[in-house]
This record gives structure tokens, sequence and C-alpha cells, in this order.
């Protein structure tokens, strides 16, 4: 079973990619690679229940078991020791990929309070986009009294463009709600 916003790539957005940016070849046309979704625990030091209540949130936005990512060395100014627990990430593909990203476009982000669009301006210069989301409460898998603390996290959105140009006009076809002007 293939998800309509796939459909939607294959049917709409890939003909008006090659028509605008003239590709000889289909598989010069831009896809969708990988959605990586970071959200980094700094309470998890004095706290090792907000690392569990991390990973469960992310588990059920991302309908996959995040990785729990170490820190890589000491920082002696925030009490980090290098290998503590610091953090959880998971990396979406495929079907569990483009249900993401149909619900982050399409319910998540219009339930941003004073909403008015994504940034066009954070993509990389290859083509992939970062988007920082304030809190996981925007999804409607997570239930408002399951949570202990509001988190941030963040969204790379990860294209085979070869420049920015490229990957935001992807996205824009895609149905990305990026501010206007």
């Amino acid at each position: 079973m293939t998800h309509y916003l796939h459909d939607r790539y294959r049917k709409e957005v890939v003909p008006v990619l090659q028509r605008e940016f003239s590709y000889a070849n289909v598989m010069q046309i831009p896809r969708l690679r990988k959605v990586v979704l970071n959200v980094g625990c700094g309470e998890a030091i004095d706290n090792p229940k907000a690392l569990e209540a991390t990973v469960g949130d992310v588990t059920a936005i991302a309908g996959q078991k995040p990785v729990v990512t170490k820190a890589k060395k000491s920082v002696a100014n925030f009490k980090l020791r290098e290998g503590k627990e610091i953090g959880v990430t998971v990396t979406l593909r495929g079907e569990r990929m483009w249900s993401f990203l149909d619900r982050l476009m399409n319910v998540a982000l219009p339930r941003v309070r004073d909403f008015r669009g994504v940034s066009p301006d954070a993509f990389d210069g290859r083509g992939n986009y970062t988007l920082g989301l304030k809190e996981q409460l925007i999804f409607p898998e997570i239930q408002y009294d399951k949570i202990d603390k509001v988190r941030g996290f963040e969204v790379t959105i990860v294209t085979s463009a070869q420049n920015d140009q490229e990957g935001r006009r992807l996205l824009q076809l895609m149905g990305m709600p990026f501010q206007k002007g």
C-alpha cells in the first residue's frame, strides 16, 4: 500500500519538477530520502526518567523506536560526561516517512499557535531542510495530561536535490507551508 503523499509526488510533483528544471534524466529529479527526528534531552543528566518519557513521546510521534544518543565529549560547565545519554534520534524512511510528513504538514504545523508558515531559508546548501519545533504537543498522538515536560525537537528532511532552490521547490510542491514574502 502506498501513501497518498507518495502517489501525489509521483503523479503531480515529478512532472512539474522535470518541466521547471528541465532534467534530461528521470533519476535527476529530486526526491525525499529520509526524515530524521532529533530531541536533545539535557535534563537527562540529572533526571534519568526524562529520557524514558522522551523515548515514549518520539515513539508515539514517529511510529518507530528511537535510538538513544550519547555525549561525544565531556563538558564540565554542563556537568556532562562523555558517553552519558543525552538525547534521542530516529530516522524514518519509506512508508513511515511519508506518513510522518503527511501528519507534520497537514495536522501538526497548523496546530502551532500564531502559525504563519515555516521559514523558507532553513536549507543547508545541499537541498536538505531542518525545522525546529518548540513542543511535541502539536502532534495528536501526544496526550496533554500524559507528558511530564514540554520538549522541543528538530525535524530534518533529507532530499536528493543538488541545491536549495530544487529542495525548496520539491517541498513546496509536496505541500510544506512556507511563509509568504
